[in-house]
């Protein structure tokens, strides 16, 4: 970041309703527009990419992945709409037949594709919060972690039993259970890097 640019971006990072994405300087309203878009599809392609980081769980046909953790950072540092834009076109790409979904796959007959559409909503909520200065701290950081977790599983779980043919207890065990650890440590990460980027571009906490 140049000089001249640092003010600037102590200055957005201080104000309230700011995410970490408006301080990435435009000028003008069609440089905005450009920004915004080069943002929905970066943060598309970063979700396809984390998800090939994937690791079979025994008796489960959900492998634990990396687009979790992927969509849920999406969501806190572009804020709602572009984090649900991103997390659309990232849905909308993998069911026309773009192979970023888990494990390389695409389409949306997997029992897995409820967890998609969690993320989706949980970017949105988790862009929310950040706007509310839900990344700017580390207990804030942890809610807000929570709660698009919290979404991502609301929904896949459900869609998980009602695709297998489990039944509710079977769905948590097999869709739930296993990620647990993983979803802790993935809070852990976040806890620490949002709120440090914000410190580091000149918000002063507390």
């Amino acid at each position: 970041m140049s000089t001249a640019a640092a003010p600037l971006a102590a200055g957005v990072a201080r104000r309230p309703g700011a995410v970490l994405a408006d301080l990435l300087p435009a000028a003008t309203e069609s440089r905005a527009r450009v920004r915004d878009l080069a943002l929905i599809l970066g943060g598309a392609a970063l979700t396809g990419a984390a998800a090939q980081l994937s690791v079979p769980v025994p008796g489960s046909p959900v492998p634990v992945t990396g687009q979790t953790f992927a969509a849920l950072l999406v969501g806190a540092s572009l804020g709602p709409v572009r984090a649900l834009l991103s997390l659309l076109l990232y849905a909308l790409a993998g069911m026309a037949g773009t192979p970023w979904f888990a494990e390389g796959t695409s389409g949306y007959g997997m029992p897995s594709f409820g967890y998609v559409i969690g993320m989706t909503l949980a970017a949105g909520a988790v862009g929310a919060l950040a706007r509310r200065g839900g990344d700017r701290t580390v207990p804030r950081t942890v809610a807000t972690m929570a709660v698009g977790t919290a979404i991502t599983y609301a929904v896949g779980v459900p869609y998980l039993a009602l695709a297998t043919g489990m039944s509710a207890a079977e769905a948590v065990d097999a869709g739930l259970v296993p990620f647990l650890l993983g979803d802790a440590l993935k809070a852990a990460l976040a806890m620490g890097a949002l709120p440090a980027a914000w410190h580091l571009l000149g918000r002063d906490r507390g």
